[in-house]
């Protein structure tokens, strides 16, 4: 029995790219909640900030880490987008590992770049956002339409039902 690997279409990901990030603020939430409250953190500079990063990244990379290598986050069951290995099959907790640094492209590269520059909020985040549809756009350079750092990865997204309500 040969199953279709249908990509979702670009407009679709993004979309449950967005989802992705609304979900994600009430995961980040939590998280800083927790730290702070743990930490008796009093003050947004206090010298721990780096540390407040890490943890978040550490946070976010179980969320994903967990949620891919059991196939779909949230927002992926949503928009019945699914995460599979170059074959089609699930996932390894490593190679999920390893597609959650890889994603990381789609951050890094803008946040470097006004890093040494005192730009306002807005410019950031144009910048930011004009960084998304360049790196989203060129999935279309891609044989099979998926993102760069799911090539890398060895994984890609799939068109799939749900695998639980």
């Amino acid at each position: 029995m040969t199953v279709a690997l249908d990509t979702p279409g670009l407009w679709r990901r993004m979309a449950c790219w967005v989802y992705e990030g609304i979900l994600l603020f009430a995961v980040a939430f939590f998280a800083t909640w927790l730290f702070s409250t743990l930490g008796q953190v009093r003050s947004g500079i206090d010298p721990r900030r780096p540390l407040l990063s890490l943890f978040l990244f550490v946070v976010l990379g179980v969320y994903f880490v967990w949620f891919w290598a059991h196939g779909q986050t949230l927002a992926m069951k949503t928009w019945n987008i699914r995460v599979v290995g170059r074959d089609g099959k699930k996932i390894t907790q490593l190679r999920a590992l390893g597609r959650y640094v890889l994603s990381w492209v789609w951050f890094l590269p803008p946040l470097l770049a006004v890093s040494p520059f005192h730009l306002s909020g807005g410019e950031i985040v144009v910048i930011c956002l004009g960084w998304f549809a360049v790196w989203a756009i060129l999935s279309r350079f891609h044989p099979q339409q998926q993102f760069w750092h799911d090539a890398w990865a060895g994984t890609r997204l799939v068109t799939s039902a749900p695998l639980s309500r």
